[in-house]
Parts: structure tokens; C-alpha cells; sequence
């Protein structure tokens, strides 16, 4: 049993495509987690999709052994995040499992929107935050110009700031050092005499073995065989399975606290198990629950309806399945003239409804109708009440409306000096107001704004590219 002393556990969190998973690759080869000959580029990025579009889209853990240069073994818990403002629910979540969080910065692009987003989650979860400046060894790299950003935008101090390559390798293992030095091991009660506690953060179906909950252990110990419940439903069983991931899963005897890893339970039901829910010991229960995290409410819904009829209840089984492991999505049954049965869906935005949509064609063999994405509004009737409204044949009479509201987003855009005239007229083409500018070097500006959440749904992002 590995003493809390020398657990560590952080995880690593960026703006997209500023190096989060290249980092993870060198690090899991420094603590020779994995080796030469298995080693593949992004090799957390387990699914096809994530190799694909170059981006991680699920979190992912892994435990590493690390021996420090006093000789003492460290037991490091690593959570690589998502970067995409799409999947930040997973980034909130995986926070709810660490005590750290190495807070990457790209030092070509400098402090970014997500990166802004990242720091604000951090800081709210109570987090040690590790600022480090990656790609340096790139032509363009400006390390002291992303050090001030860091520090005027971030508020962070830039003397704590790493300087590294996570490409060639160069620096990353003082990053590991500062791991040691800078982030607080976990607490907990005594192992042996406290009931157990453990938060699940995420959860996979297999279809072999049932429901796969990926916990954080708080307080006692999971052993196979334990009987445990689920404090939110009540639900009781029998624990199959416990493990850690190095980085594929590897069963152990026991998970201890402090520790991350997974617990497979003779759980088949998918709906059985909670997101945030915490997992507990049936002949000595704890009596308060985990906090568990913030909810997250989808902002873009959509119409997803099976091609064919038939395939209409092994749709409503796999959106079972993946609403499982991806809580952020959202659904509910509807029917169309046109397309017949179908659902509902919520997404937190385009790039998750896409990767959903296409999780759903490639991992469950379905063929799939989507309509186009729509955002909520409130509409005021005039008897007082309230409803809401997504598409529009569910609008009521006009002549019983007194009002509609609809979703509106403040949004930070950064970008060159040169392109702020032609970006100004872009949010006020959109209904967009814009509320300050704020210059965060010689060559980049941030634009504050506020628009409609439904004029930047469908081609906001391409226009803005092309400006």
C-alpha cells in the first residue's frame, strides 16, 4: 500500500492543440509506464475519432510510478483533459479527482480563451496550479512574451513557470519534480476504521462485463467482493473488479485512498449509475455523500432520428450506453410527421453534436437523420406562465405571447490588430454588441461581446477564420 505522502494526483489542462496529450506521452515514458515498443504518439487518445480529428475528447487516466531523486517511489494519478470549450464538462469533472493541474501554455499562441477557462475552473476546484510554457523549441516561440501573458491575463506568478519541450523531451522532467514539490498529497481518515467514500467521475459500459465506474477514492478501501452502494439510488452490488490504468486497465486487490482507478460492479442497468455520485460500503455506509460537481445544462439541441424505424429501440439502447460516458449529452423521445420517432438531444455545442452523432454511427452501427441544431426560448405567456420553446411548431398562439427570450453568450475573441474592424463588423452583422477591447500585447487584442447564443451555431467560427 502506497503511503498518501506519496500520492500525487493533477491533471493537465490547456487551450486545444497547445501539447496537453504530447506532454502525457513523455511523462508516461520517463516513468517507463509504458514502453518503447507499445508506444504510440497521443497514446491516451484511445478512440479512432480522437486519432482522427487530432483532439482529445474523452478524459483520460493513467497511474504512474515515479521514482524521485531521493530514491523514494511516487505514485502519480494523471487525468489528461479535453481542450475544446465542447468538453469542458469533462475537464470539471476530472478536476473533482485531483489536487493539481499542470496548466500548459503554448508558447508560439500564448494564453488562449480555453486557457482563460481552465484557469478560472482550477482556481474555483482549490487546485495547485503548475504554469508551463511548452514548444519552445519552435522558431517562432516567444517564452518571456507568453510569461507576461500568463501573469497579466492569469494572474499567476510567472517565476514558478516551466519552461519545456514536450515534443523532444526537453524540461519535462522537472516538471515531474514540481509535481512532487508543489501539489499536496490527498487527505483522509484512517484507511482501516473510515467508511468508504469514493467519487465517480466518469463510467464506461462494457457490454461483457456491465457498467465500469471510474472513482476517485476519498476515504476506506474498495476490495473485490465488497458489497457497496450507490448513494443517490440506493442501488446495491457486488463488487467483480478493482484496478488502476497503466495506462490500459490493470486489476488490483484493493483501491485505497488517494487512489484512481476503476470498479466494475455486476451493474448492467446503465441508468443505475450516477455521474458525481458517490460509492459507498453496504455493512458500514458513510453518512454524508461527496459533493460531487456542478451540473451542466445543454445549450444546442438537435433532432436525431434512426433512418429506418426498426432501428428505433437499439437507438434508444445505445443512447443509453453513451449517455453513460458522455453526461453531458442529453436526450429525450420525440416524433416528427417527417421522420417518424426520434429524440431530442442536448449538446454542449456543434463539436460535441458532431462527435456525438458520429460516436453514435461508428460505435453502435446505426444510420442516423439529424435535424438542424436550435437553442431554447423562453417564451412569456400572457396568463403568467412560462415555457420553453426549441423548435418552432411547439410556439404557442402569437396573440397569447407577451414576451420571448432568448440565450445570449458573452463571448472574449482574440485576435491580431490588424483584424479588429473586420471582426467588429462580424458581431454586429450577428446582433452582436460589442462591450470592451483589452490589449494583451503589440500584436493581439481581446474583444468582449455579447451576441444571440443562435448566430454563432451554424457557421460563426468559419466566418470568423476567414476574416
Amino acid at each position: 500500500m502506497t503511503p498518501l505522502s506519496h500520492i500525487r494526483n493533477f491533471c493537465i489542462i490547456a487551450h486545444i492543440d497547445h501539447g496537453k496529450s504530447t506532454l502525457a506521452d513523455r511523462m508516461l515514458q520517463l516513468t517507463g509506464t509504458i514502453s518503447d515498443r507499445t508506444f504510440r504518439d497521443q497514446v491516451l487518445d484511445s478512440m479512432d475519432l480522437e486519432r482522427e480529428r487530432g483532439i482529445t475528447i474523452k478524459s483520460h487516466p493513467v497511474t504512474m510510478n515515479y521514482v524521485a531523486s531521493d530514491g523514494a517511489t511516487y505514485v502519480f494519478n494523471l487525468i489528461d483533459t479535453p481542450g475544446h470549450v465542447d468538453f469542458s464538462y469533462e475537464v470539471s469533472r476530472s478536476m473533482a479527482a485531483c489536487e493539481g493541474a499542470i496548466l500548459v501554455v503554448d508558447a508560439a499562441q500564448g494564453v488562449e480563451a480555453q486557457t482563460v477557462a481552465n484557469t478560472h475552473f482550477a482556481e474555483e476546484n482549490g487546485l495547485e496550479i503548475i504554469p508551463v510554457v511548452n514548444k519552445i523549441d519552435m522558431a517562432r516561440a516567444d517564452v518571456d512574451e507568453a510569461v507576461r501573458q500568463i501573469e497579466d491575463i492569469l494572474g499567476i506568478d510567472g517565476q514558478n513557470c516551466l519552461s519545456i519541450s514536450a515534443k523532444t523531451g526537453q524540461g519535462v522532467d522537472l516538471v515531474l519534480a514540481e509535481v512532487i514539490r508543489r501539489i499536496r498529497s490527498p487527505q483522509a481518515e484512517d484507511i482501516k476504521t473510515s467508511a468508504v467514500r469514493a467519487l465517480v467521475f466518469d463510467s464506461l459500459f462494457d457490454t461483457y462485463r456491465g457498467v465500469a465506474a471510474y472513482v476517485r477514492v476519498v476515504d476506506g478501501q474498495l476490495r473485490r467482493g465488497d458489497r457497496i452502494r450507490l448513494m443517490s439510488t440506493g442501488r446495491e452490488s457486488d463488487v467483480k473488479e478493482v484496478g488502476v490504468f497503466v495506462p490500459v486497465p490493470a486489476s488490483r486487490d484493493t483501491l485505497s485512498a488517494g487512489e484512481v482507478g476503476y470498479v466494475v460492479a455486476a451493474i448492467k442497468d446503465p441508468s443505475d449509475i450516477r455521474i458525481g455520485d458517490t460509492i459507498t460500503s453496504t455493512p458500514m455506509p458513510a453518512t454524508d455523500a461527496l459533493s460531487g460537481f456542478r451540473t451542466v445544462h445543454p445549450v444546442v439541441f438537435s433532432g436525431v432520428y434512426p433512418a429506418s424505424a426498426v432501428d428505433y429501440e437499439r437507438l434508444k439502447q445505445s443512447m443509453d450506453k453513451l449517455s453513460l460516458n458522455d453526461s453531458s449529452f442529453s436526450y429525450q423521445a420525440e416524433s416528427s410527421v417527417a421522420l417518424g420517432f426520434g429524440f431530442r438531444c442536448g449538446f454542449l455545442g456543434l463539436l460535441h453534436m458532431e462527435v456525438v452523432q458520429e460516436r453514435l454511427s461508428r460505435e453502435f452501427d446505426l444510420s442516423l437523420i439529424n435535424t438542424h441544431p436550435s437553442v431554447i426560448y423562453k417564451v412569456e405567456l400572457r396568463d403568467g406562465s412560462c415555457i420553453d420553446v426549441d423548435i418552432p411548431v411547439r410556439l404557442p398562439e402569437p396573440s397569447g405571447i407577451e414576451q420571448i427570450q432568448e440565450p445570449m453568450i458573452v463571448a472574449s475573441i482574440i485576435a491580431p490588430n490588424e483584424h479588429i474592424g473586420d471582426i467588429m463588423q462580424v458581431i454586429m452583422d450577428r446582433r452582436g454588441i460589442l462591450e470592451k477591447t483589452e490589449s494583451l500585447d503589440t500584436r493581439r487584442v481581446m474583444m468582449s461581446c455579447r451576441m444571440p447564443l443562435c448566430e454563432i451555431l451554424v457557421d460563426f467560427h468559419d466566418v470568423l477564420k476567414s476574416v
